[in-house]
């Protein structure tokens, strides 16, 4: 039995991950899909002092409160920041970390060093009337759609989960300075069907592990048997 704990992008909330998680279980491995600070069961922590360091610490208490070893640890997105600074204060707990379409950051950056498209983003938010909210990113034509969800049913229920992003989650900066996290092994799982205009994905070493799903970037929405499977070569 594996451990795996999945954490979601910017604006989603744990219930994203619905799909992947019963079919994760019936395989016999135990699951956690946690909400972060601010959404789903979360939603009313939602404020300006939540930010990347907040998401981190729920990550990690997670951990310790449940005394979890050997974990999967999975960041989609925005959590790919989220996963490398939690596995960086525990990574004797760590198995594997996997980068789900995700930021990969080196020590010390922020979301906008990982991902300069983001920087519109903060300014937006900065210059706003609420001066910390970062609202979720628009539904797109076809083939981009809602993260990239086109199913109209799906799209509709992928709404529902949305909520803002506090700056702070872009603007604090990933805490990798401990020599024992470059020893976990990671793996990459990219979203290759489209990618948005300014939506760069940074090289991977050639000693991780790289793999490809032929969809959008909300996966686990629109190719969750086949997430899974990835997954599962991980236990």
């Amino acid at each position: 039995m594996s451990t795996y704990l999945l954490v979601h992008g910017a604006w989603h909330s744990g219930e994203v991950w619905k799909r992947v998680v019963p079919l994760l279980a019936a395989a016999g491995h135990r699951v956690y899909a946690p909400s972060l600070a601010g959404y789903g069961d979360k939603a009313h922590l939602l404020g300006p002092d939540v930010g990347l360091d907040t998401h981190v610490d729920d990550v990690v208490r997670l951990v310790m409160d449940e005394d979890l070893t050997e974990v999967v640890l999975v960041g989609h997105s925005y959590a790919g920041l989220v996963v490398s600074s939690a596995a960086n204060q525990v990574p004797d707990r760590i198995a594997r970390l996997v980068y789900l379409d995700a930021m990969v950051p080196a020590h010390g950056e922020t979301a906008a060093d990982v991902l300069p498209v983001t920087r519109a983003m903060i300014d937006g938010a900065l210059a706003s009337e609420s001066g910390w909210r970062v609202p979720p990113m628009p539904e797109l034509p076809p083939p981009h759609g809602l993260f990239g969800v086109t199913d109209p049913a799906d799209t509709a229920w992928l709404r529902t989960l949305l909520s803002d992003l506090p700056v702070r989650c872009l603007q604090q900066p990933v805490r990798l300075d401990n020599v024992a996290v470059g020893t976990i092994p990671r793996t990459h799982i990219h979203c290759v069907a489209d990618r948005p205009e300014g939506v760069v994905r940074r090289p991977v070493p050639a000693t991780e592990q790289v793999w490809e799903l032929p969809t959008g970037h909300d996966c686990m929405v629109t190719m969750p048997a086949e997430l899974t499977g990835l997954l599962l070569e991980l236990a």
